[in-house]
């Protein structure tokens, strides 16, 4: 490409100048025309746009824009026909069922949000989900992994179907390379199964609420399996004892059934975009004014008595927005983070007085890691672990009649903690005495 003298080279790793040749009647002899540098600043403006758009179409081959949830949105649990729960499940998000109207099971459950049992609401969440489930199940498929097993892998953003069931021994982890807008996309046509304590592990940025598991019949998480995203299931979503989900369980047809769970509805954090400026000089605005002469190559390439562009002319900013996640690196190597940990407590009393000792399953989660965690019995400290997950028995037997509390203290890596209280009675009966052999 050549344009006032002076030609440029579009090459992998920038731009390569080579300057004109003006004849005088002898050798040729390299000559710059006055303005130069501005005829060079504008094609540079121009190149970086042309990079830009190419790599804007090159990234969007690949990238999926996020599923739509809609009024289901609110929602940790959906089921069709019913949902049922045994044991002490703890759900953070609207619970929710329609056309049927039985939900079961809270207390002892609880439920930190609203239950709709039919109505406008849920019925409209139904109908949000149905529109969700058929978008994530018209995706282009990127990769087919038909007849493997998710653990083991590690996968990037994409779309990846399964023509049949699918299943989950181990781990699987995704990763989102730095993106917080990393999309996954599952595409199963029957069953999804996890066997006993496997795991969905998100990585580098990966969010929950960006994953979505499009189940073609129903949906089955084994014992103690720590999941990840949102199981949108034809049928049916079955969480057996001890499941932790970070996400929703929803279910079109069918019921949810639950069994001292924890789900967290999953929230995507904000992401701030900074747009950077790039000012370019706009192709309309004479380089060089007519009356300027050809400069011999030992006078400057632009003397200062001759302005490249007229005062009189702005130039004019050409603003490229790019999306550049806000974020500073700590000590621990993740993003920073301000939050305490995700504390769930298991097998805590509910209303009813206890008569005797008590089993409690303790579960944390924090992007930087958990340092400790603290279990109190009426400020006494009766356990001390650095594990995410573990059990502590509470010797109720030999407490007094009344009110107790139980104070759970987790802290991560990056100094901050989180408080979780739980109180429970003990019943107005005899205290064991002391066993002395």
């Amino acid at each position: 490409m050549t344009s006032n003298g002076t030609s440029y080279t579009l090459a992998l790793g920038g731009v390569h100048h080579a300057d004109g040749y003006i004849s005088t009647g002898h050798a040729h002899t390299p000559r710059r025309l006055v303005g130069g540098a501005a005829a060079t600043l504008r094609g540079l403006g121009l190149l970086i746009l042309a990079l830009l758009a190419a790599l804007a179409l090159a990234s969007s081959a690949r990238a999926q824009a996020p599923v739509f949830l809609g009024a289901a949105d609110d929602f940790a649990v959906l089921g069709a026909s019913t949902v049922t729960n045994t044991g002490f499940t703890e759900v953070t998000g609207d619970v929710g069922v329609s056309p049927g109207t039985a939900v079961t099971g809270f207390p002892p459950g609880i439920v930190n949000g609203t239950i709709y049992s039919a109505g406008a609401v849920a019925a409209q969440a139904q109908a949000d989900l149905t529109a969700a489930y058929n978008d994530a199940e018209g995706r282009a498929c990127q990769v087919d992994l038909t007849g493997q097993d998710l653990g083991g892998m590690t996968l990037t953003d994409g779309v990846y179907c399964f023509s049949s069931s699918v299943g989950l021994t181990g781990t699987l982890t995704l990763d989102a390379q730095g993106d917080p807008n990393a999309v996954f996309i599952f595409q199963i046509g029957s069953t999804l199964t996890t066997a006993s304590a496997s795991s969905v592990n998100l990585i580098n940025g990966a969010q929950s609420c960006m994953v979505v598991w499009q189940v073609g019949s129903s949906a089955t998480l084994g014992t103690t399996t720590a999941f990840s995203g949102n199981v949108l299931a034809l049928t049916s979503n079955t969480a057996t004892t001890g499941v932790t989900v970070d996400g929703r369980l929803l279910a079109q047809n069918g019921a949810v059934t639950l069994d001292s769970n924890t789900v967290t509805r999953a929230h995507c954090a904000a992401v701030p975009v900074v747009s950077v400026p790039v000012s370019v000089v706009p192709p309309s605005v004479p380089v060089v004014p007519p009356s300027v002469p050809v400069v011999p190559a030992s006078v400057p390439v632009v003397p200062a008595s001759v302005p490249v562009v007229p005062a009189s002319v702005p130039v004019l900013p050409v603003f490229l927005p790019v999306s550049v996640p806000v974020s500073a690196a700590t000590s621990s190597g993740t993003a920073n983070d301000e939050a305490g940990p995700i504390v769930n407590v298991h097998g805590a009393p509910g209303a009813s007085c206890v008569p005797g000792d008590f089993r409690l399953r303790i579960l944390v989660r924090d992007a930087s890691g958990i340092r400790r965690v603290d279990v109190f019995l009426d400020g006494r400290l009766v356990e001390r672990s650095t594990q995410r997950q573990f059990y502590v028995w509470i010797r109720a037997e030999r407490l007094l009649a009344g009110r107790h509390t139980l104070r759970v203290v987790a802290h991560d890596r990056e100094g901050n903690q989180t408080v979780q209280t739980r109180g429970f009675t003990r019943c107005n009966r005899p205290v064991s005495p002391p066993f002395t052999g």
